[in-house]
């Protein structure tokens, strides 16, 4: 969410991005997309900031790995524990934490693949009841399993197009 950017705008340009489309489509299809997107692109490249308090595609990246990691826990615990609270967290404290401009790039899409690979898994084989199981996200409110796929698939086109507009040299990450 940009900082100028309400919740209900977040959301509304959120839904937006996934209007009609299938949830699990998209996110199927977005660790490929970013492997296009930085197909031949050099580490150097990859590493530039387009301002210095953004992050670079590199960081995006890596923050797409990691926040795959947080969102396997949170569809788990929604099914688990219905009406569970659903933390947010500091994506610019976990990018230090985890020094993701550190990272190799190839190696943060991998993992990316990866978790994402096991979340449509776990994803593929959910009755419409545990679809329907809730938690209460700290930031976001009321949301669903559903919800939450629907959000990832938004989440990951937001990031795609920061990715297209650093490597188009517009530097706009925001």
């Amino acid at each position: 969410m940009s900082p100028s950017e309400t919740l209900e705008q977040y959301q509304q340009r959120f839904d937006s991005y996934v209007a009609g489309k299938d949830p699990l489509e998209l996110q199927r299809a977005a660790p490929a997309t970013v492997a296009r997107l930085i197909a031949g692109v050099p580490d150097a490249q990859l590493h530039r900031r387009p301002a210095p308090e953004k992050w670079c595609v590199l960081e995006i990246i890596a923050h797409l790995a990691e926040d795959e990691l947080a969102t396997s826990w949170r569809y788990r615990q929604m099914i688990e524990q219905r009406g569970v609270t659903l933390m947010g967290f500091n994506q610019d404290l976990w990018a230090q934490l985890g020094d993701y401009a550190a990272w190799n790039p190839r190696d943060a899409l991998e993992m990316f693949r990866l978790l994402r690979e096991a979340n449509l898994g776990l994803l593929s084989r959910l009755t419409p009841e545990q679809w329907n199981c809730s938690g209460l996200h700290t930031e976001r409110g009321p949301i669903t399993v559903h919800g939450l796929a629907r959000h990832m698939a938004a989440h990951d086109i937001n990031h795609i197009l920061q990715i297209e507009r650093i490597l188009a040299g517009s530097g706009n990450s925001s």
